[in-house]
């Protein structure tokens, strides 16, 4: 298991490695391959000089990674956090080469961020950060190069900075060069709830291959941002009952359940924090929320929540990962023991760059689809790839995560040796 190659547990990076050691290994992929695929492209690092608001000139430090191009433009989004790292960010631009195979989109993978908190920045001192990133990495973006999105700290007013100054450096409008843009400025419909969708879409199959129906099924819900509080208003407009909802002020827990509608009309539309809700709850961590009672557990949050710490803790039946590497490596194992069906982030959340790969197209082909159209693509690319998931799991006689890292890595395995190396 992966659990014998990465050391540090909460290293994201040995986590994404070891998943790929072990479908590796089961694939038997030759050495030479193996070492190709396993290390990123290319990493940049860049010092963002910045004068703030104060007159004083601050220096910041931002990353590019680009994992792989051999199915694709690289593709990966930009985080704005105090706790970005490189590893971080390797791991990351890694899931992306390996989510967007498993979905079969025209893809790599790629990530950047910058270390910095944008909750204490201002608006022309976040733009400023932006501008200069996005112009130290102009050579290396581009609608066939690397196509970045928003990620944790930034949105789609960010992407419209990096939209603006791409096209300013290559003297035309490329509208293509980024995806989760305003529509105004060729996003497209159904973007910001593409993540969530999927993970609706992913645990419909999930309980239907297990026997469960919607209505009455609990689902807990770690994370009440973009992700989190879409898939929550989703799964509860289908039957879902949300019995625990988790944000960064805490977490409320009734196994009555909430009234979704109501809940993000008091945090997301009032501004007020999400355990003083007054319809009702226990009041726990947002650490603790996910060992209360439930059928779906669903982190939307970050990583590292789910470790061989408190893995053996979880009473849920199916684990959908809506953030990217919310379980370490090491909890693998355990969770495989106690029979926890478990969604994997490359397949769980990937709705959201299957979105940005149709706005992409859109973009390219001066198009517009409706969100109706989008919706209905989406359902038949997550339908799809959860099924083949499923049916190298049952074939190969493994949990779905290894499974969807046999399929992604094979894919991009195969089109490797197809391409050959350029001497």
């Amino acid at each position: 298991m992966a659990t014998t190659i990465a050391h540090n547990e909460l290293n994201v990076y040995e986590s994404a490695d070891a998943r790929f050691e072990v479908a590796a290994r089961r694939l038997g992929l030759e050495e030479g391959l193996y070492k190709y695929l396993k290390y990123p492209s290319k990493e940049i690092t860049i010092y963002i000089p910045v004068g703030m608001d104060n007159g004083h000139l601050e220096v910041f430090i931002g990353y590019r990674v680009l994992h792989s191009t051999v199915r694709g433009p690289g593709k990966g989004g930009i985080r704005f956090d105090p706790n970005v790292t490189l590893d971080e960010i390797r791991a990351l631009a890694a899931w992306m080469t390996w989510k967007c195979a498993v979905v079969n989109i025209p893809f790599g993978g790629a990530k950047g961020g910058v270390i910095c908190d944008p909750s204490k920045l201002s608006r022309g001192e976040l733009e400023r950060i932006t501008r200069r990133y996005t112009a130290e990495l102009s050579e290396w973006l581009g609608p066939e190069r690397d196509v970045p999105a928003p990620d944790v700290g930034s949105d789609e007013q960010v992407m419209a900075w990096v939209m603006d100054t791409y096209a300013m450096h290559v003297r035309h409008a490329t509208t293509a060069v980024v995806t989760g843009k305003p529509l105004e400025l060729g996003g497209s419909r159904g973007r910001k709830e593409a993540t969530g969708r999927g993970c609706l879409i992913v645990c419909d199959k999930a309980i239907a291959k297990l026997g469960m129906k919607r209505e009455g099924c609990r689902v807990i819900i770690q994370g009440f941002g973009n992700v989190g509080s879409v898939a929550a208003l989703l799964m509860h407009q289908a039957g879902y009952k949300i019995v625990g909802i988790a944000d960064i002020h805490g977490a409320l827990y009734n196994d009555k359940g909430f009234d979704i509608p109501a809940l993000l009309d008091w945090t997301h539309g009032q501004r007020k924090p999400l355990p003083e809700f007054p319809g009702g709850g226990q009041k726990i961590s947002a650490q603790e929320i996910l060992f209360q009672p439930c059928d779906i557990l669903l982190p939307a949050a970050i990583e590292n929540q789910l470790t061989s710490q408190n893995a053996h803790r979880l009473q849920a039946r199916i684990l959908c990962e809506g953030a990217n590497g919310p379980t370490t490596a090491h909890a693998d194992e355990i969770l495989e023991k106690k029979g926890v069906f478990v969604i994997p982030d490359i397949l769980a959340n990937a709705g959201g760059v299957t979105v940005s790969y149709f706005e992409w197209v859109q973009d390219l082909n001066r198009d517009h689809w409706s969100e109706a159209v989008v919706n209905d693509k989406l359902r038949g690319i997550m339908t799809r790839a959860f099924a083949e998931t499923l049916a190298i799991a049952q074939r190969e006689e493994c949990d779905m995560r290894t499974a969807a890292y046999l399929l992604a890595v094979q894919r991009v395995a195969d089109a490797t040796s197809m391409r050959g190396l350029y001497p």
